[in-house]
């Protein structure tokens, strides 16, 4: 064994955290070049106005209420006794074939219908928010109804990815986001280059939709084909099973809206486009560390729900405490180096430090984004088991974060919005690790 494939397992590195990986690496090399040419085609205003209509695209968690997160916990332990043919069909137990067919039916209705709500609502709430800042000078309307027809479409291939995830198939999930984010981001640059202004949210938005249909009706085309052609004995039962978990992630997704997407607009709506464009790029550079080291998460919870569903809670434990250590190493190492990337543009005076928060709010944010990270991996392990309690910590942190953002912002600005971020983490960090021990102590005591 070579020593690369050594240090490959020994930092629990399969094919599917490979793909995860070098799709979040390229997201990292190409961030600093989307946020350079960004600084250098978009004006301060544009820029604002770019990262607040991004946030308002997260208005969609109000009308997919979670689920995207509950179909790949129930379809896990439906996979458990299921498997793939030659041919891309589904084989296998046909009680577990039934019910994740009927998962999967039930599931694209409601994307469906969520879908169809997105476009009319968020895009008439987004049109009068934008309304009340809008600057003459400035094309908006024209990109922002197309985005929310595209956006609305990629909202409802959300499910196919979900159930795919669910499957095991997560290999070929992050090989294809890897393809879609090269793809995006390359497209985004030209628009940049071609001075296309806000319509760049659009041609990235278009182009990660065309291959998410390419892949689809492709690779999977017999995979899902099974969805249609196959009718389902036994049933999920949506009301019994599936919504005692899924309203509390709704509510937590709600909750978690207001705990991330919310910074950028409330700036916008008391300091102003520019102010909120500073803000969207910081917040685009942090949460570019949270998705680099979840890949050793997300890429196991498949996994995780195929070990509970056969009771094997040892190998779950010491899948998660690996993973979950690694995970952890990686974004305090990746706060750091951001951290003192920042300080250093600060100290050369660099163009691009006027885009983004000074040194001290960014550092606030950057020690809030790790403290939230544990939390997220603790939750992701008590998730796989279908179940959450975490919807009272969620709504008291998504309250407890409007309010201070609403008051600290309004009198201080970055340095308040920073502070609510991490005053927030590290007060529900105790709560979310009590109820990690208590419900794994519980939970695998048959």
């Amino acid at each position: 064994m070579s020593f690369i494939d050594k240090f490959l397992k020994a930092t629990s590195v399969d094919q599917a955290v490979k793909f995860a990986l070098l799709s979040k690496i390229w997201l990292l090399f190409s961030g600093p070049i989307t946020l350079y040419l960004i600084s250098l085609y978009l004006t301060p205003i544009i820029q604002g106005f770019y990262y607040t209509i991004l946030s308002l695209i997260a208005l969609q968690v109000f009308m997919e209420l979670g689920f995207y997160l509950v179909i790949t916990q129930f379809a896990s332990h439906e996979w458990a006794n299921l498997d793939i043919d030659d041919s891309g069909s589904i084989i296998g137990n046909p009680s577990s074939l039934s019910r994740l067919i009927s998962l999967g039916r039930l599931v694209f209705k409601w994307y469906a219908v969520a879908s169809g709500l997105f476009i009319i609502l968020i895009g008439t709430i987004g049109y009068y928010f934008l309304s009340n800042k809008a600057d003459t000078s400035i094309s908006w309307v024209a990109p922002w109804l197309t985005l929310m027809i595209l956006s609305g479409l990629q909202l409802w291939m959300l499910p196919f990815q979900s159930i795919l995830e669910g499957c095991n198939q997560v290999a070929n999930v992050y090989k294809f986001r890897l393809i879609q984010s090269v793809l995006s981001a390359l497209v985004m640059w030209i628009i940049l280059y071609l001075d296309g202004g806000l319509w760049i949210v659009v041609a990235s938005t278009g182009s990660g939709l065309i291959v998410n249909i390419t892949f689809f009706s492709t690779k999977y085309f017999n995979f899902f084909k099974t969805f249609f052609s196959f009718e389902p004995a036994e049933r999920i039962l949506w009301q019994t099973e599936i919504l005692p978990m899924q309203w509390r992630l709704a509510l937590g997704g709600i909750v978690g809206y207001f705990m991330y997407s919310l910074f950028t607009p409330i700036v916008f709506h008391y300091h102003g486009p520019v102010a909120a464009g500073k803000m969207g790029m910081t917040w685009q550079i942090v949460g570019a560390l949270g998705p680099l080291a979840m890949a050793w998460i997300d890429t196991k919870t498949p996994i995780w729900g195929m070990l509970i569903a056969k009771k094997r809670y040892s190998e779950l434990d010491q899948s998660f405490y690996r993973a979950s250590g690694v995970s952890i190493a990686v974004i305090s190492l990746g706060a750091l180096i951001v951290g003192f990337a920042v300080y250093g543009l600060n100290c050369y005076q660099h163009p691009l430090a006027q885009r983004i928060l000074a040194p001290f709010p960014f550092a606030l944010f950057l020690l809030g984004m790790v403290v939230t990270h544990f939390s997220g991996c603790l939750s992701s392990y008590i998730r796989a088991h279908k179940k959450e309690p975490f919807l009272y910590v969620n709504i008291g942190s998504g309250i407890f974060t409007g309010l201070l953002l609403w008051i600290l912002v309004s009198k201080f600005g970055s340095n308040g919005a920073g502070a609510t971020y991490l005053l927030v983490a590290l007060v529900s960090l105790p709560f979310t690790l009590n109820i990690f021990l208590r419900c794994r102590n519980e939970w695998h005591k048959e």
